[in-house]
């Protein structure tokens, strides 16, 4: 997992509540292998009409959406079953931040553990966030996990702004360091080592 520091890329936004995780990567293609990528699949029924054939007017099919890395959505992002392949599939479009009012459960866990940041913002803030990309394509957010902001949109006619976010110190510590919860349990090795020797000594009768 790379490191992940500032994100300064195109952002495109998302106007649909509740959702889940069937709708970001349906069920059908979770055979594939991990290394096949599933970038290529996500959204894939939104996108697609039952003959296979794109629909018109969906946000990430828009010329100014290509190498979008920020997704800003709507509330209830993620919500749904608990597949891992919903984050890998956001991933593998490219994208490192989603932005939303709130995010399913384990959908908001899974993307710590991939390398996507998951932000918080209060509902009227996404809501200026995705009215102002609309206004204009290919607008840019810059976010700064060291800092906890988001800055932007830059590029826009009618001004940005800088918004502070949430995240958990730890989640934050392991984002920066490129690292997931396996990765920092291995930091430790040494000490974990020691106590099962000494706990193996001391009850030997184990």
């Amino acid at each position: 997992m790379q490191p992940f520091t500032t994100v300064d890329g195109k952002a495109v936004a998302l106007d649909m509540p509740n959702v889940d995780t069937d709708q970001i990567i349906p069920a059908r293609f979770l055979w594939r292998p991990r290394g096949d990528g599933y970038g290529g699949l996500l959204f894939h029924d939104l996108r697609h009409d039952a003959g296979g054939a794109p629909k018109p007017g969906f946000p990430l099919d828009a010329p100014a959406a290509e190498g979008a890395a920020v997704l800003v959505a709507e509330r209830n992002f993620g919500c749904g079953s608990s597949r891992e392949h919903a984050v890998w599939a956001l991933a593998d479009a490219g994208m490192r931040v989603v932005i939303a009012p709130s995010f399913g459960d384990i959908f908001y866990s899974n993307c710590f553990k991939n390398g996507l940041l998951p932000i918080v913002l209060p509902e009227a803030r996404c809501a200026e966030l995705r009215a102002a990309l609309a206004r204009n394509p290919g607008a840019r957010l810059i976010v700064d996990l060291a800092e906890q902001t988001v800055t932007g949109p830059v590029g826009v006619n009618d001004g940005f702004a800088i918004d502070r976010f949430p995240v958990d110190p730890l989640r934050r510590e392991l984002l920066l360091a490129g690292e997931d919860e396996i990765g920092f349990t291995r930091r430790h090795e040494a000490a974990i080592a020691a106590f099962e020797a000494d706990y193996a000594a001391a009850m030997p009768w184990l």
